[in-house]
């Protein structure tokens, strides 16, 4: 028996029991924080020396020399030759969607001239340079390669350069084949803090970037928020979650195993699913129950089930609608018969799959949009990884001889104001006696 909390919103004290379940604590271990900000510290200091240090040292890699790790693209070209034709054929479909979607987010540069001839706009210019971290080892992640690495490209970033771990020397053709398929112009085989490090300052061989994305452990999501502010970062993720709307008219079975997908993530992952129809959530429960047994992860979704899920009865679709806001999932489907209504009420959700035949599944892997979303409330103030991500906005201002004139005036009253003569006279300067 999984024993998953179960909440309605008739109960007065609905709102902590919530709080309750969506708590999570983020704090990372004093041991980890000292452990990375000497790896940090040392990869500054010592560059390429440090890097294979920790490698060997982490990693048990044998290497005399960072030339040692970095994969070359024909490595990466190889490995796509090599994998089964199916799984090709499923990261090249899959890519083609992810660009496909991605370049109707490109911003252009744009301007507009007053009528005193004053020119204002703005200037949408690509990063230079970005890393992309990939989990490394057993684990197989081409579609975090996919989607980290296509919208950089998309948005015209120069160089993009994939670090990935090799514990033991253990490369995965799948990861490489993606980096072939996306476009990713250098890759090494390191992980860890040291490869953020080595991201974020820069070493003999590997060029410091302007940014650094992609998914890690503790060790590797500690670095990135400590270089932040060096180099810009993508986001700082929680554990994954979903939340489920059902009226009770999709396939029980359906659902459990919609949530089934967060849950295998990790003992830490929140699997919610919100119903005005107490029979309805109950049937799934007893989904969860009949299915779990046949599921390879099963240790690890029952223990999710057990310690983060919920089953919400509300009362009624906007009183669910009140929830999905308050919880501003990072997932969220809308297993319901219109969704697309439902969907305009929705203020704070990562992505929001709509329809009876929209699992989650599929935005992880290929149905276009990122996969790489705000967790833990912050999609109330923040937005999946996007080809913006990696462009910035320089503001154009060009003001006439006429336009001089009246801003000046502007300028040299509020500047005095403040009590800064210097921006006061440089207005000054320009008008006219």
């Amino acid at each position: 028996m999984i024993n998953i909390k179960q909440l309605t919103t008739e109960s007065e004290n609905f709102q902590q029991e919530l709080e309750a379940v969506l708590a999570w604590d983020a704090s990372t271990d004093t041991g980890v924080v000292d452990t990375v900000k000497a790896i940090l510290s040392d990869v500054k200091s010592r560059g390429d020396a440090a890097v294979l240090d920790y490698s060997r040292q982490f990693d048990h890699i044998v290497a005399d020399s960072m030339g040692d790790l970095e994969l070359s693209l024909s490595s990466a070209k190889e490995a796509l030759a090599r994998i089964p034709v199916s799984q090709r054929t499923a990261l090249e479909a899959a890519a083609d969607r992810v660009r496909s979607y991605h370049e109707h987010q490109k911003q252009e540069s744009w301007t507009y001239t007053e009528a005193d001839g004053t020119v204002l706009g703005q200037q949408i210019t690509a990063l230079d340079r970005a890393g992309l971290y990939v989990p490394g080892g057993k684990a197989s992640y081409p579609s975090s390669v996919l989607m980290n690495a296509i919208p950089a490209k998309v948005a015209g970033v120069d160089e993009l350069i994939m670090v990935v771990p090799t514990p033991g020397g253990q490369v995965n053709d799948l990861v490489l084949a993606a980096a072939a398929i996306s476009g990713v112009d250098r890759i090494f085989a390191i992980g860890g803090a040291q490869a953020i490090g080595a991201l974020a300052y820069g070493t003999e061989t590997i060029p410091q970037v302007d940014k650094i994305v992609g998914p890690g452990n503790i060790y590797v999501a500690t670095a990135k928020s400590m270089v932040f502010g060096t180099v810009g970062i993508d986001m700082i993720a929680g554990p994954s979650e979903i939340l489920v709307v059902c009226d009770g008219k999709t396939d029980p079975d359906w659902i459990a195993m919609d949530l089934f997908s967060q849950a295998e993530h990790d003992e830490d992952a929140q699997s919610i699913l919100i119903s005005p129809d107490a029979g309805f959530l109950q049937a799934v429960h007893k989904a969860i129950e009949r299915l779990l047994p046949s599921m390879e992860r099963q240790a690890i979704i029952k223990t999710s089930l057990s310690s983060r899920a919920a089953l919400i009865q509300v009362k009624n679709m906007d009183d669910a609608i009140d929830v999905i806001n308050y919880i501003s999932p990072e997932h969220l489907e809308l297993s319901v018969d219109d969704p697309m209504v439902m969907a305009k009420k929705v203020r704070h959700a990562g992505a929001i799959f709509m329809g009876r035949y929209t699992p989650e599944a599929l935005g992880d892997y290929c149905a276009g949009p990122n996969h790489v979303l705000p967790t833990s409330r912050t999609a109330r103030f923040s937005s999946p990884l996007g080809v913006y991500d990696f462009q910035k906005r320089s503001s154009l201002i060009q003001v006439s001889e006429k336009g001089a004139q009246s801003l000046g005036q502007v300028a040299s009253v509020l500047a005095r104001g403040e009590g800064l003569t210097a921006h006061a006279r440089s207005a000054e300067y320009r008008l006219k006696d």
